[in-house]
């Protein structure tokens, strides 16, 4: 990955999920705004066609977020050529299949829990070391509706997003001075995952195009004083 001479002097953003949904609108969203972004996806045609999208100013990386070692490896070429983020957004996720708790199978639910709680574990102990050091950052984590309330055969789901929830308002209280980390509520978006689950009904609902319109200028105002707060974007 090629050193650029720009990086260090604009406000950098890791986004994690990037290359589809809400995680993409952002990463496309802030660079409109002047964030670099570094942002990873899985699958290798959405990394190149995102990296292309976004051009050669930013940098997306094929990275398993629920696999310690993939990140841990990716964090330390970004922090050591281009400085740690001021932003970290830990967007990645996936949705069970619809189904009563007692249905869905233990290698679904480790799936899940892998991606969405792990993943963002992993995030954080290998990028807030490095906003630590530098005196400042915020980290956002994407929660959900489902990890404020419950329903019916989204257990799995609710149930990290709840840990999400918690992990978050923990994070806080460690966080020195001068950092935030929130827990954002999305709201409900006509999503890949929301598809998933509803359907049809999903179509009744914004996309990520013009969520991302209301929820980038929400995180961007995000500062020290926000550190565990809730938030919502409405």
């Amino acid at each position: 990955m090629p050193e650029t001479s720009n990086y260090k002097t604009k406000r950098r953003v890791i986004i994690s999920g990037s290359t589809s949904g809400l995680g993409k609108e952002i990463a496309l969203g802030l660079a409109k705004r002047g964030w670099t972004v570094a942002g990873f996806g899985q699958t290798k045609n959405k990394v190149k066609a995102l990296a292309a999208e976004l051009g050669e100013k930013h940098h997306i990386f094929q990275a398993n977020v629920s696999c310690d070692d993939s990140i841990a490896n990716a964090a330390k070429q970004i922090i050591e050529q281009f400085g740690p983020p001021h932003l970290l957004i830990n967007n990645a996720a996936i949705m069970n299949s619809p189904a009563p708790l007692w249905e869905v199978s233990a290698k679904e639910f480790d799936e899940m829990s892998a991606v969405n709680i792990n993943g963002v574990a992993n995030m954080i102990r290998h990028f807030v070391p490095s906003m630590i050091r530098n005196g400042n950052g915020i980290i956002v984590n994407l929660s959900s509706g489902w990890g404020r309330s419950t329903s019916p055969n989204v257990a799995p789901y609710c149930a990290t997003k709840w840990a999400i929830e918690g992990m978050s308002s923990a994070l806080a209280q460690e966080l020195p001075n001068g950092m935030a980390c929130i827990a954002l509520n999305p709201g409900i978006i006509n999503t890949e995952m929301l598809r998933k689950c509803w359907a049809e009904g999903a179509s009744a609902y914004q996309n990520p195009k013009e969520w991302a319109k209301m929820a980038i200028p929400l995180i961007e105002r995000i500062n020290a004083g926000d550190n565990g707060k809730q938030m919502t974007v409405t």
